[in-house]
């Protein structure tokens, strides 16, 4: 499971102690994530999910990441909260990490999602873009065009031992995106990593989005590519245009895409095609010694970015006129 610091009874008591929430009842770690260490904790005030901040998210981001999720909240988006501290404070220590508590949200994460969950997800993303609009603080997109390169270069010399060619084609898509990235386009607040582990549903309603921690300020088109890319592909690699329609159409139910966010659309979902291949590249040649994680597939988008360098038009993501 994604646990990479251990934590002790001795611990977990000392800390809980600094909040209003009561007797440790459990506490189990939680299999899903790469990116930090989660833990689902209960008290006798409920359920809460504890999360340890490990070496790849910057401390300094923690203050947009927390506020984020307060602001988001307070405007009716349904997310976790942190729960602060009797000090006030959100932000503790813990095994020697940054940690928080956070409020639990019921649902479940759907593996095979519907023309249904796509169209509420667009919406629900519409309406964190709306809710994000006067959120105070910003955060560059560390994980965009300026990020691939650097990203690149941790692992292209083993690239080719994933796949033959891999190497190649990753440097021919970072040249082709450098020229071709658009800029300009409407911007905002965006999740940025809104995968189906990280909405929740309850049957066909979506009950709350999650994971917060590569939110930042980018297009809010970019957004909807990652989503397009995350929600719409088949196990077989086809993409299904019935889910692709649904989930642009609940987006524009919220929030119509302008004409020049439609035009990049292409573009965008070969960049974030390109990103998450990156990140699960590194990962598959970089697993983190202790931990109990999976890397993910890095070819599984690979092949994502070979179908979207044939597309030409966003109709052919199912967007219409």
């Amino acid at each position: 499971m994604a646990v990479y610091t251990d934590v002790s009874d001795d611990e977990l008591r000392a800390f809980v102690a600094a909040y209003d929430l009561g007797e440790v009842l459990s506490f189990k770690g939680i299999a899903e994530g790469v990116e930090n260490s989660n833990f689902f904790l209960r008290t006798s005030r409920g359920p809460f999910i504890l999360t340890l901040y490990e070496k790849r998210v910057r401390e300094e981001d923690l203050p947009f990441f927390l506020g984020l999720m307060e602001h988001l909240a307070a405007r009716g988006l349904i997310c976790p909260v942190p729960v602060r501290a009797r000090s006030g404070e959100a932000l503790g220590t813990l095994a020697g990490r940054p940690a928080v508590i956070v409020t639990f949200l019921e649902g479940l994460a759907v593996r095979r999602p519907s023309a249904s969950h796509c169209r509420a997800v667009g919406a629900g993303m519409a309406r964190l873009h709306a809710a994000g609009r006067d959120f105070a603080m910003q955060r560059p997109n560390a994980l965009s065009l300026a990020g691939w390169a650097p990203l690149f270069a941790r692992a292209e010399a083993e690239a080719d031992r994933v796949a033959p060619g891999l190497a190649g084609r990753t440097r021919a898509e970072l040249d082709a995106l450098a020229t071709l990235w658009p800029s300009g386009l409407p911007a905002g607040i965006i999740h940025a990593d809104l995968f189906t582990d990280n909405v929740f549903f309850i049957g066909t309603e979506l009950s709350g989005l999650i994971d917060f921690y590569f939110a930042c300020t980018d297009a809010l088109a970019y957004d909807l590519a990652i989503c397009l890319n995350a929600w719409c592909f088949e196990p077989d690699g086809s993409f299904n245009l019935t889910k692709g329609a649904a989930l642009i159409a609940g987006y524009e139910s919220v929030r119509p895409l302008e004409p020049e966010e439609a035009r990049a659309l292409p573009i965008l979902a070969r960049g974030s095609a390109l990103r998450f291949m990156l990140t699960r590249l590194v990962d598959w040649l970089n697993v983190p010694p202790g931990a109990l994680v999976r890397p993910k597939d890095p070819l599984e988008y690979d092949r994502k970015l070979a179908f979207h360098r044939r597309v030409e038009s966003a109709t052919e993501y199912g967007w219409r006129k």
